[in-house]
Formats: structure tokens, C-alpha cells, sequence
């Protein structure tokens, strides 16, 4: 059914969700966005579906976008890599209005779009050890189509201090940041996530849909005319000089033109 995510429910209709390319740090391709956006509706018509864990398969979370994927962009005409940033986009708004709770399960390293999927949960926990960033400028680029989800959670303020400087933190200070709820040691990260899902196991499931959407309604704007203000955002970064150059020294294993010695 899938082949970059792995979907198992159990018998009380909580389903895990995990991100399941380990070994490319479950960095996200235009494949794996396709089936996140699949699986979100899937799950979200699914009447025996009560809860969803969001998790990843090995050592991290989400590395953000696939290398291979951001290569490929490079050579792409303008109105194809906004195609390819649209895919990003859908997946988000599928995920963030998925009628069930949505619950974090964060077991490594979030980055760029990690950082995106971890937002637009309804709640997050994360490992101590996780560490964060939104490395987009480094690359040149911009944390654009995940922008709406990451103000959202955190508010312009706490964004801006780590949205524009590709800056790594800890998981005690994506607390502080609003990302994720708590931070937990390793061997208590199902306790935590499980004490998120419990509760609404008690809960009327067509009232928690409907208080979600209201949540919703009722906080931040993201409607169309954001999302494809996001996506016209990016596609003018990518013909930017200096996504030209980030992405080449990248690649090239270099250090861009602008790092200062």
C-alpha cells in the first residue's frame, strides 16, 4: 500500500503513522509526500480510526526534504518545482486538517520540513535528545510552505528567533519554542504519548472532529491564497543566485560564497 510509510491500527483504533526511510533519515520525497497526503485522507475517512501517532523509523524524526528530490528541483523548470512544492503544501493542509487528533511522536533529529510535520500536530513530544532547525537558509532557500504551520504554533515572536537562521537547537528549547509540548527521556516516550491519546478515547470522536475544525476556524488563516502565497515565496528563492550557489556548494561538499571565514 505504501512503500516510504508504514500504517498499522490497533484494536482501539489508534493508528501509527511512521515515517519509514531510516535510512535517509526518513527525509521527505516527492513520493513520501504523496503517500503522507494519501494516508491522511485515508485515515481521516476511516470511521474505526480514533487517534493518530505520527513517529518515524530509526535515528530521526524527518531530515526535512530528500537530497535527491532538491537535486532534481535544481534542473526543473519554475512552474514544475512550484508543482513539487504544491505536493509539499497538500500534505500539510491534509495532515493539519485531518478530522482525528494528531499526536507527535518525536523520536530524533526534526529538520526544515520535519519541523513543519512536528507543527502541524496537535500535540508533540519529543526525546530530549532530538535536536531542530529550519535549515532552509543555509541552502539559499526559505522555510516557505511549512511557514504557515510553524507561525502558527509558535507565534511571530518565538519564530522569528530561530526561522530565518538556520540555527540547531535542543528539544528543551523546541519547548520553549512551542514545537513540540515536553521532552522526555528515550525509555518514557510511548508513556508520554500515550497519556496524549488516552483521553480522547473517552471522547465523542464526532465532537473531537468538530472541535478541531473549530480550533481551526477560529486561529491562524491558512487558506489557499496563503498556501500559493508560500509556494510563489519558494519558487522565487529557487531562481535566486543564491539558492544557485547554496545548493551547488551543497552538493559540491563546499562551503557557500556568503560563510564568513
Amino acid at each position: 500500500m505504501f512503500e516510504t510509510l508504514q500504517l498499522d491500527v490497533d484494536a482501539r483504533g489508534v493508528a501509527t503513522l511512521t515515517l519509514n526511510r531510516p535510512e535517509k533519515h526518513n527525509a521527505m520525497s516527492g513520493q513520501m509526500l504523496e503517500e503522507l497526503t494519501r494516508a491522511a485522507q485515508q485515515l481521516g475517512a476511516d470511521a474505526a480510526v480514533r487517534v493518530v501517532r505520527l513517529t518515524g523509523a530509526g535515528q530521526s524524526f524527518c531530515a526535512g526534504g530528500d537530497l535527491a528530490w532538491m537535486q532534481a528541483q535544481r534542473e526543473m523548470a519554475p512552474a514544475t518545482r512550484a508543482a513539487e512544492a504544491r505536493k509539499l503544501a497538500t500534505m500539510l493542509g491534509a495532515l493539519n486538517t485531518l478530522p482525528k487528533p494528531l499526536i507527535g511522536m518525536i523520536q530524533g533529529n526534526a529538520f526544515g520540513g520535519g519541523v513543519g510535520l512536528a507543527c502541524v500536530c496537535d500535540v508533540a513530544i519529543a526525546v530530549e535528545t532530538a535536536k531542530f532547525g529550519l535549515t532552509e537558509t543555509r541552502l539559499g532557500l526559505i522555510p516557505a510552505t511549512i511557514g504557515p504551520y510553524v507561525l502558527a504554533r509558535m507565534g511571530e515572536g518565538l519564530a522569528r528567533r530561530v526561522f530565518m537562521s538556520a540555527r540547531i537547537f535542543d528539544a528543551a528549547e523546541a519547548v520553549r519554542l512551542r514545537i513540540v509540548a515536553r521532552a522526555v527521556p528515550a525509555d518514557t516516550l510511548e508513556d508520554a504519548v500515550e497519556a496524549e491519546v488516552a483521553p480522547y478515547l473517552a471522547c465523542a470522536p464526532g465532537a473531537v472532529a468538530a472541535a478541531k475544525q473549530l480550533a481551526r476556524d477560529l486561529g491562524p488563516r491558512i487558506d489557499d491564497a496563503v498556501v500559493d502565497h508560500t509556494i510563489a515565496a519558494l519558487a522565487a528563492r529557487w531562481e535566486s543566485e543564491e539558492a544557485a550557489e547554496g545548493i551547488a556548494a551543497f552538493f559540491d561538499k563546499r562551503r557557500p560564497g556568503w560563510v564568513a571565514s
